[in-house]
């Protein structure tokens, strides 16, 4: 079964959770793919009375905060170690190349890796975990991720709604085409932050790592 007919099946408070939580654990560093379940989630809330987007938006955006920091916490505790224990179980995820770009990129750009990596699949489940273990300054790190969360949570609902409202809309008026029009129109907005994001990677990842870099500090 697709996932947003299975979604139509359960009650708003389910979906709420369902999103808060799987969004929450990948963020924290476990390989799920959130960014689908919360897009099927905003397309059914637009087709769908008792799903309310500023809740789910809301719910999105908690599970990606709280997530992240919990990652903190066990990166910051576990330390490299940690990251070599998952490399072992999650080798397509956190392979020695993928802890080596992502480990680029917050030595480059340091918070700024923290915002963008939300619109990354790779350094999202990477932001958390890697944060604590480089022992990132938790001030800057908690700024970031609230920012980032908000933003790519917040913003990814409130995209994909109303991309579903005015398909809608138009489906009734014209056609298919109108459909694909307003799919185009919303999609494209929606990859901008995420586009630059993946430029930022790709430029890291083909730099030389820099001499100044985080430097962990002593606990």
């Amino acid at each position: 079964m697709h996932i947003q007919e299975w979604l139509e099946t359960v009650p708003a408070i389910s979906v709420y959770a369902l999103v808060g939580v799987v969004i929450g654990l990948e963020s924290l560093g476990i390989p799920l793919p959130g960014e689908i379940v919360l897009v099927s989630a905003a397309l059914l809330a637009s087709g769908h009375d008792g799903i309310n987007p500023w809740i789910l938006g809301a719910c999105a955006s908690a599970g990606a905060i709280i997530g992240d920091s919990i990652g903190y916490a066990i990166g910051r505790k576990g330390g490299r170690p940690l990251l070599a224990r998952l490399g072992g179980k999650f080798p397509k995820h956190f392979g020695e190349s993928q802890i080596a770009l992502a480990e680029r990129s917050f030595q480059k750009w340091g918070m700024w890796a923290v915002f963008f990596g939300r619109f990354v699949a790779l350094l999202r489940i990477f932001a958390g975990p890697l944060a604590g273990v480089l022992h990132m300054p938790y001030w800057k790190f908690l700024i970031a991720n609230v920012f980032g969360g908000i933003v790519w949570a917040g913003g990814t609902t409130a995209v994909i709604y109303s991309v579903g409202i005015v398909a809608e809309a138009w489906l009734k008026r014209f056609s298919y085409l109108g459909l694909v029009a307003a799919v185009l129109i919303g999609v494209t907005s929606m990859l901008v932050l995420k586009s630059r994001a993946k430029k930022m990677a790709a430029r890291t990842s083909s730099a030389p790592a820099p001499d100044a870099g985080i430097v962990p500090a002593a606990d």
